[in-house]
């Protein structure tokens, strides 16, 4: 069984660059996916961005009814994470350098 990560667009290529499956979605398309990824049965555990779907658990009820997998985990956007006044790229890139050794320019 896989993790899985339901975000939007432009969040979904850096979950692939970690090395997760992303599948991207608009909000409108969200749960439609999101039920198609618990009905494959592939995955133990979906991570959802809450800008998608603030209340994953709820909004998939009657799908994981019975179901035990996957476990449904709501993540913050990394974009909110940081609206106190944090800088994104800064920390982004610190990441990046602490991980790798080295700065990637894009």
């Amino acid at each position: 069984m896989k993790i899985g990560v339901l975000t939007d667009i432009e969040t979904a290529s850096g979950y692939r660059i970690a090395g997760l499956e992303a599948v991207a979605a608009t909000a409108d398309e969200a749960v439609r996916k999101l039920v198609e990824m618990i009905q494959s049965n592939q995955y133990a555990l979906v991570a959802v961005d809450q800008n998608l779907i603030p209340d994953p658990n709820k909004a998939t009820e009657r799908v994981m009814r019975g179901r035990s997998a996957p476990v449904l985990l709501s993540l913050p956007n990394l974009l909110e994470s940081f609206s106190g006044g944090s800088d994104a790229k800064a920390y982004m890139r610190r990441l990046v350098r602490e991980t790798i050794g080295f700065d990637i320019k894009l």
